[in-house]
């Protein structure tokens, strides 16, 4: 299968590196996309070595001018491992202002979309989140459950970023293989 796993700019964008490689375990070929946000987080260089493909961030400057329509049409699934509440309201009112939420709005719907939420547990938990993730749940989007546990910011409760090993399984039990 095809993967496309977006990275979003937050403290768990690390957890990207072993959710790639177990995806790969699994047998499949992974492409990234990373916000810019994601790069004061985790380096491109290290996305890219770990999927072996150059990571895609700035659609200006990709190989050709339609490259963040291609790149949907090549996938099967389409990640967001973490998807931070910035990009999920993106996906739920259709904005496309930046790569990641271009390729996302760009790719077909026969692309089998996931969103693995992580951010603070106010955040999580203030309507607005809770309206833009039924809505790209709507939009026939799986979304994660968050774990509870102590947060990067010292709160405890929901939020944190489902652990890799775990994000892995998930994939597999919801996509259709």
């Amino acid at each position: 299968m095809n993967i496309l796993v977006a990275v979003t700019g937050g403290i768990s964008a690390y957890k990207a590196c072993d959710f790639i490689i177990g995806l790969q375990k699994n047998g499949h070929e992974v492409r990234v996309i990373m916000t810019d946000n994601a790069k004061e987080f985790i380096t491109p260089m290290t996305l890219a070595t770990l999927s072996k493909h150059p990571v895609m961030n700035d659609m200006w400057m990709e190989r050709n001018d339609v490259e963040h329509i291609e790149i949907g049409k090549w996938a099967d699934a389409f990640i967001v491992y973490p998807a931070t509440a910035n990009i999920i309201a993106k996906f739920a009112n259709g904005i496309a202002d930046d790569t990641l939420s271009t390729v996302y709005l760009g790719s077909p719907r026969r692309v089998q979309k996931f969103v693995y939420p992580a951010m603070n547990t106010n955040m999580l938990n203030h309507p607005a989140t809770q309206r833009n993730i039924l809505a790209i749940g709507d939009d026939e989007v799986y979304v994660a459950d968050t774990r509870m546990t102590l947060l990067a910011c010292g709160d405890e409760g929901f939020g944190a970023l489902l652990k890799p090993r775990d994000a892995v399984k998930w994939f597999l039990e919801k996509a259709v293989l």
